[in-house]
């Protein structure tokens, strides 16, 4: 009788040697099968079939192998085996399958892939600076310093006022860089080890997606040294008469003192192992960039040419498209979305956009700021041509490299990213499809907007399977899954603790009150355990680790909630980050699907020495079920230990064991619970080199 249940095989270091692969090198390749269950495997790439060798019986289990030889081309491989009862089958990233014909998904390798070693897995923290903590309120934005559209911006006086929909871009909480620094300390304690900053450089908006200069970090968020003060602007008086507002954008003493404190940031941030990731918005520009000047901030300002908007002579004007066509849309020029506030960049018409894009690239993450890396927004959108944006991001990622080799180049990103991140585009993504939805789905039937109710697909293991092995199995390069941003919440989504309680509709609907309504913790605390346990960087976004809620953008954007925390679900993040970083497995370990069923998923992460079993119950009643351990590597009878319970009321960290007896442990599951289950031994489980 075969056993094809236990062939297994991934680009983790226990199956792939050297992690990271060099062109024009070589590559180790291991395949686990049952002990004794088949008589030959061989390696299926290009046409060509390649026998592979024996290498050694270990706790049940055979492992052969083979050492391939790579060029710079992404490398395509399957493997066939046939067993000793004379069958036969293929096997690939999607398991078992027919082993005549092309595999349906290939395993595959990029060498010179670099995607840097530390975003591995790393817990990241996602701030929008302006909510996170205002720790220096003299530059503050104050009430009617300048105006936005036509209305003047707002100081919000109470830190605790939700956000007001169609108004908050200009609305300010105060939030800076120096309360960044001063939580540092509190985000170490947490367990993080990357921040990713929303927008900082100078923008008149407070989530800053409409960049005014790249050069420069708003002085808002930072230092205002030289302060001309202002009055409060009638809605008819235009922007240059905004002194304080100017201030900000042209005398250097406030751009140096501000630079100076970003620099200081990071250098606190990597003292305490914590890297630092920017968000670059390089699709488009807001309307008041020195290259557009729409609002004629920069007319005047002496040594500075005149803006695309304002002269057709403007070293500027190919940055851009203009065309009649396009009135009275857009004053003329093409818009991201046909926003005025937002002209879309054109990259395709200026060699002079490109390099000056490619230089701010590298000037972040070089000395003196040495940022540890971008997050790019809406890369796909960039150019207009998918062609030309795979060469763009090629030539950026390898710039900011060439700059920095550990800068990490990720992507926000909808749909399928593979030949972005097999061309080298970018490293990898915010991981969307491959976690935020599915995960979103199957616990909640939530839509991550809040949109939407999918009753068919809240506790459907098929489509969450389906999702995860469709999206991560075609999509991403081994190196890209493991470092790609696994959000529950962020920016521009309702926050996953709202998402529990079902309802459907935004903030100015349903009121502010509503997103905290009917929450349900132990549905929050579920998702967490999988985000914690799941291969890619468990990112957090601030304030869901204290509780705070939110519908979409931009009740999403609430403050931190400093002084008001929900203790124990800070405590609950605190002790399973700490967790993680004791199972190195959860990190780096290969993931096996164990055992699902209707409201119920399981799966194993497992390395050469450790191995868990993470199991999650969404159902209402209790349940108990038999889960086949030997599909993650370990002996057929061992102790396992329970390090880690969440129910309906609580949760606990505490060490229980459980006995496996014939390649099976035996749970009872309470309801709409998350367990998991560890093996720990002392000796390697199993390790080719």
């Amino acid at each position: 009788m075969a056993y094809p249940e236990y062939l297994f095989h991934d680009n983790t270091i226990a199956y792939t040697f050297p992690a990271r692969l060099l062109p024009f090198g070589s590559v180790t390749l291991i395949l686990r099968t049952a002990e004794e269950d088949v008589t030959s495997a061989y390696l299926l790439n290009n046409g060509r079939v390649h026998p592979l060798s024996f290498y050694e019986k270990r706790g049940g289990f055979d492992y052969y192998y083979i050492r391939m030889p790579l060029d710079t081309e992404v490398f395509y491989y399957s493997f066939r085996v046939v067993f000793a009862d004379g069958t036969s089958a293929g096997y690939d990233r999607g398991g078992v399958c027919s082993p005549d014909g092309d595999a349906r998904m290939p395993f595959f390798l990029i060498p010179g892939q670099a995607v840097p070693d530390w975003a591995l897995g790393a817990v990241m923290y996602q701030i929008l600076v302006d909510r996170f903590c205002n720790a220096d309120p003299s530059s503050d934005v104050l009430d009617g310093e300048y105006l936005y559209e036509g209305k003047p911006a707002r100081k919000i006086a109470d830190w605790e006022d939700a956000p007001v929909p169609g108004e908050d871009f200009r609305h300010f909480y105060g939030g800076d860089l120096q309360g960044i620094i001063n939580k540092l300390n509190y985000l170490k304690e947490l367990g993080v080890e990357a921040i990713y900053l929303n927008p900082i450089f100078i923008s008149p908006s407070s989530h800053k997606y409409d960049t005014q200069d790249y050069e420069h970090v708003d002085p808002h968020l930072g230092k205002l040294v030289k302060d001309e003060g202002t009055l409060p602007l009638p809605e008819d008086t235009d922007n240059g008469h905004a002194t304080r507002y100017i201030c900000r954008t042209t005398h250097p003493e406030n751009l140096k003192a501000t630079d100076a404190l970003f620099v200081r940031l990071v250098k606190e941030a990597h003292q305490r192992k914590i890297k630092v990731i920017l968000d670059g918005v390089f699709n488009h520009c807001g309307s008041f960039h020195r290259w557009m000047d729409r609002e004629r901030i920069y007319e005047q300002a002496e040594g500075k040419a005149q803006g695309a908007f304002q002269t057709e002579d403007s070293p500027y004007r190919s940055f851009f498209s203009f065309s009649e066509a396009l009135w009275p849309m857009n004053e003329q020029y093409e818009g991201w979305w046909s926003y005025g506030t937002l002209p879309k960049l054109n990259y395709e018409g200026s060699t002079a956009l490109e390099e000056a894009v490619l230089a701010i690239g590298r000037k972040w993450v070089s000395p003196p700021f040495c940022a540890d890396g971008w997050r790019l927004d809406v890369a796909a959108d960039l150019g207009h041509s998918k062609e030309y944006n795979l060469r763009f991001w090629k030539r950026f990622n390898d710039a900011v490299k060439e700059a920095n080799p550990e800068a990490v180049v990720l992507a926000e990103h909808y749909g399928d990213a593979g030949d972005w991140l097999k061309t080298r585009a970018w490293d990898t993504v915010m991981n969307y499809d491959a976690f935020m939805d599915p995960v979103s789905y199957f616990l909640t039937g939530m839509e991550k907007h809040s949109e939407d109710y999918r009753p068919e697909l809240h506790g459907n293991h098929e489509a969450f399977w389906e999702t995860m092995r469709g999206a991560a199995g075609h999509n991403f390069p081994s190196p890209s899954l493991y470092a790609a941003m696994n959000q529950l919440s962020n920016h521009d989504h309702s926050r996953f603790l709202t998402r529990t309680n079902g309802m459907v509709g935004h903030a100015r609907e349903l009121g502010t009150l509503a997103a905290g309504q009917g929450i349900r913790q132990e549905v929050y605390r579920q998702a967490t355990v999988i985000q914690m346990t799941w291969p890619g960087a468990p990112t957090l976004y601030y304030g869901d680790e204290a509780g705070q809620v939110g519908f979409t953008d931009p009740d999403n954007r609430r403050t931190y909630p400093w002084g008001e925390e929900d203790e124990k679900m800070l405590r609950f993040h605190k002790e399973l980050i700490r967790l993680r970083k004791n199972c190195p497995e959860w990190r780096n370990g290969s993931l096996h699907e164990v055992h699902s069923e209707r409201g119920l998923i399981s799966y194993g992460r497992f390395d050469a020495r450790h191995a868990s079993l993470v199991v999650i119950n969404t159902n209402r009643f209790a349940m108990t079920r038999e889960f086949n351990t030997r599909l993650l590597g370990i002996p057929a009878n061992c102790m396992m230990r329970r390090v880690f319970l969440s129910t309906v009321d609580d949760f606990r960290f505490h060490e229980l064991d459980r006995s496996v007896k014939d390649g099976v442990l035996t749970l009872t599951l309470p309801p709409r619970c998350a367990a998991i289950v560890r093996y720990a031994p002392q000796r390697k489980l199993s390790f080719f080199f």
